[in-house]
Order: C-alpha cells, then sequence, then structure tokens
C-alpha cells in the first residue's frame, strides 16, 4: 500500500480475532511512512520545533486527527520535540490503523 492511499483511507475499528500485520506487511508500510519501529516493535517517530510552542500547537493538531480517527498514539510532549508513538493494544501488535494515522500526522 502506498502512502497515498494510506492517506485516503480512514482507520477502522479492529475486528474481533484481527491479527496484527505480518514483518513483511511491517517493514514496507514502515518505508512508505518514513517512520521507525522502536525496541518493543512500535510505530514511532520523533519530530523536532523550534520550542516549547511549536511543539504544543503539532501535539493539539495531532490529538485532534486521532479524535478524527478514533485511534490514539501515545505521544511524548518536550520542549522542542515531540515523540509519537502508534500501536494497536487490542491485537497486541500494528494495525493498518497505525499505518493510516502516522501518515496522516506526517501530513
Amino acid at each position: 500500500m502506498t502512502l497515498n492511499e494510506l492517506l485516503k483511507r480512514n482507520c477502522a475499528p479492529c475486528v474481533k480475532g484481527e491479527g496484527a500485520l505480518d514483518a513483511a506487511q511491517v517493514q514496507s508500510l514502515v518505508k512508505e511512512v518514513g517512520w521507525a519501529l522502536n525496541s518493543a516493535g512500535q510505530l514511532e517517530k520523533e519530530f523536532k520545533f523550534a520550542n516549547f510552542k511549536e511543539a504544543l500547537d503539532f501535539t493539539n493538531k495531532v490529538g485532534l486527527i486521532a479524535e478524527n480517527q478514533d485511534h490514539h498514539p501515545d505521544i511524548l510532549l518536550q520542549w522542542g520535540k515531540v515523540t509519537i508513538t502508534l500501536y494497536t493494544h487490542s491485537i497486541k501488535g500494528l494495525s493498518l490503523n497505525d499505518f493510516i494515522l502516522a501518515a496522516k500526522i506526517s501530513q
């Protein structure tokens, strides 16, 4: 799936019994969105800013996107940077929703 295809989609609730994406799917999608996997296998990206206000403004924008998509990341707000971590807890892995939200946040 391409970045443009991810941007056109919306997050959807996971279906009971749905499994996480397999390693090949994850690696392909990681390249598409330009994020990385952290040591826990979660999708993560750090965004840098000139000051706290810019980082806070970005955090608020991410919050609106997440609420609109009904898929909520972990957000670490610090002076001059914001770290976003995505993971679908209900399936104990990465889902397509994580990559859809990553694409929308990066946009």
